[in-house]
């Protein structure tokens, strides 16, 4: 059984940092791509960043390019958000999901608050 397990969300200021951590147990984690999405209130889930098997690849959305940078370490089954320079527009609900084929997403975690205040 898959278990991916968001951690690391809270609240921070605007221009703040955090780091999200995605531990994974039931897969063969370094075969799976994985992804970070993020839901606001209201809103539809969107994605964030994905990033390859190898980690070798890495994808971002637009609206968070050069402020977020995935990672993974295949050792510790864990992939990693890091948040540099949050807005309050990145205030949302941030979850980890896996797949064997990039965008074809087939397991996902309970998601981590991110709070930004202004």
């Amino acid at each position: 059984q898959v278990q991916l397990v968001e951690s690391g969300g809270g609240l921070v200021q605007a221009g703040g940092s955090l780091r999200l951590s995605c531990a994974a147990s039931g897969l063969t984690f370094s075969s799976y791509t994985m992804g970070w999405f993020r839901q606001a209130p209201g809103k539809e889930r969107e994605f964030v960043a994905r990033i390859s098997w190898s980690g070798g690849i890495t994808y971002y959305v637009d609206t968070i390019k050069g402020r977020f940078t995935i990672s993974r370490d295949n050792a510790k089954n864990t992939v990693y958000l890091q948040m540099n320079s949050l807005k309050p527009e990145d205030t949302a609900v941030y979850y980890c999901a896996a797949g064997r084929v990039a965008g074809v997403w087939t397991s996902w975690g309970q998601g981590t608050q991110v709070t930004v205040s202004s």
